[in-house]
């Protein structure tokens, strides 16, 4: 499928980037700029000064023993006062000797933005949304944060959660300023901080993986983010793994009319404009490069458009080739459930609607098997 992009590797002042080297050095910073000025917003604060964490007791209960359950309250402090805390609920195998000799495991971080909380069971046991012992019999642990702790989901003129927190109160808001996607992937950082403390967790495997909303968050924590070894996005669609220039689905002016929190105030000057864009999302793609990156699809999910994820991944395959590491450009698009794999990347569609299932979690779970 042709379709006119910016070119990946052509920095803003017309050099050819031709090594891992300009990439990292030049590329990379070039084009994480251009998504916190056009699209996502600025973070105005990485780690905040004084930020605990408070761990409950673990509970080896879990699925009849198979998992050690707890629960960590990371707290911190905005910059005008008043209190922030995002509860991370975290699942080891219950391998507890494994865990004494210093055994550490690769983690699944998965971001929920609503879905669990409505959960009657708070194991989560059956929620395919969530499939914990599904995970944790592959040998993984598993952990979740909720959208609601960072910043709910509405549109409020931006008081509420980390927003009310650490945004300037003295001036009019800029038009950079970073959206509820960016403040969501800051609180996935969060969340890997205290990962990096776990001692039954190894902080150089850990995953990031969100739905939807949370897929566009969990590849924008990944681009940032460059502690997260693998960054999975489900059925992300528009402003997250889709090409946004002829794409099908959602558009730009409607994400940003249904969700005008959602990114900067400067994002809004595209609506009906994709072409004008100085990016586009197989750029996002690529700044995951070299590391392990999934996108999944839904057969019935036309308003991500499947197509132009697939295709978001294929133009992000040069990014790779500069570490050594071929894509999925060469492939066709795949059946039905029938994933591709290649060294670092990977894609399946599955039957089906709009939903993260058991089915996209076995995919997932067999690509970072040899990998992470």
């Amino acid at each position: 499928m042709e379709r006119s992009v910016p070119r990946l590797l052509v920095s803003q002042n017309g050099h050819e980037i031709d090594s891992a080297r300009l990439w990292a050095e030049q590329r990379r910073p070039e084009l994480l700029d251009l998504f916190a000025e056009q699209v996502y917003g600025r973070q105005p604060v990485q780690r905040p000064e004084g930020m605990t964490f408070t761990a409950s007791l673990p509970d080896a209960a879990c699925f009849d023993g198979k998992a050690v359950r707890k629960t960590i309250a990371i707290a911190f402090t905005g910059e005008h006062g008043g209190e922030g805390r995002i509860r991370l609920t975290l699942y080891v195998p219950a391998e507890a000797d494994g865990i004494q000799q210093g055994r550490r495991y690769p983690a699944f971080l998965l971001f929920d933005h609503g879905r669990l909380s409505a959960e009657a069971n708070e194991l989560h046991a059956t929620s395919s949304f969530w499939p914990v012992e599904q995970i944790v019999a592959c040998g993984y642990a598993t952990a979740m944060i909720a959208a609601e702790d960072i910043d709910p989901d509405e549109h409020d003129g931006f008081r509420n959660g980390v927003h009310g927190l650490f945004d300037a109160i003295d001036r009019p808001r800029a038009s950079d300023a970073w959206g509820t996607i960016a403040a969501w992937a800051w609180g996935l950082s969060r969340a890997m901080d205290y990962l990096e403390t776990d001692p039954a967790i190894d902080p150089a495997r850990v995953a990031v993986i969100g739905h939807s909303r949370g897929g566009k968050t969990a590849l924008w924590a990944g681009a940032l983010d460059e502690r997260f070894a693998m960054v999975v996005s489900n059925e992300s669609g528009c402003t997250g793994a889709a090409i946004s220039r002829g794409k099908a689905g959602e558009r730009i002016h409607q994400i940003n009319t249904v969700f005008p929190h959602w990114f900067s105030e400067n994002y809004k000057r595209y609506n009906n404009r994709e072409d004008e864009l100085p990016v586009d999302q197989h750029m996002l793609l690529a700044l995951i490069a070299p590391r392990l990156l999934y996108v999944s699809s839904a057969a019935e999910d036309e308003w991500a458009d499947p197509a132009s994820e697939y295709l978001s991944l294929q133009l992000a395959e040069p990014a790779y080739r500069l570490y050594g590491a071929d894509g999925l450009a060469s492939e066709p698009f795949p059946q039905l459930d029938s994933p591709l794999h290649a060294a670092r990347c990977g894609y399946h569609i599955r039957a089906g609607r709009h939903d993260l299932t058991e089915v996209d979690w076995t995919y997932v779970l067999a690509f970072a098997k040899q990998r992470l």
